[in-house]
């Protein structure tokens, strides 16, 4: 189930345009988003960034110590798995930044609770891109990615 959140403009999601739907970068903080406390859901994080467009990029970001069977779970839920040995929240952030500058996509869609990714967001917003930062639950939402955001929902 999803909860969907007003941004900072009031709109409530891309439409895309005469050339058809939005197309939307999935960015995943593992570390940020798949926790036991908040039960999530790939599938859930992929259908809530559905909602925006369709979905051509899509990435979870995990640390070294994720386990093959994740890894496996993400694969069959139709994501790219980026594991570094450092911080995934760099990794993250420049390539959500690189794809959102690039015209690669409309929409760039951020699933965390880590506010490090704000200048993402508003980078993305200033040049044209339209923004959704996905909680994972509601103990896990930032507002600070929230208000950053043209869009915000809370996976619940």
């Amino acid at each position: 189930m999803l909860r969907r959140l007003l941004g900072r403009d009031g709109e409530d999601g891309a439409d895309g345009d005469a050339a058809g739907p939005a197309r939307v970068g999935l960015f995943v903080d593992g570390p940020n988003v798949l926790r036991d406390e908040f039960d999530v859901d790939l599938g859930a994080v992929r259908a809530a960034a559905e909602g925006a467009g369709r979905v051509g990029v899509a990435r979870l970001y995990l640390d070294e110590h994720a386990t093959p069977g994740l890894v496996q779970a993400a694969e069959a839920n139709g994501f790219e798995v980026v594991v570094t040995s450092g911080d995934v929240d760099v990794k993250l952030a420049i390539d959500a930044t690189e794809c959102a500058l690039s015209g690669a996509i409309d929409t760039v869609a951020v699933a965390s609770r880590d506010t490090d990714f704000k200048p993402v967001l508003e980078k993305a917003g200033a040049v044209g891109v339209a923004t959704l930062a996905i909680a994972p639950g509601e103990h896990g939402r930032s507002d600070a990615l929230a208000n950053a955001a043209n869009e915000a929902l809370v996976l619940e």
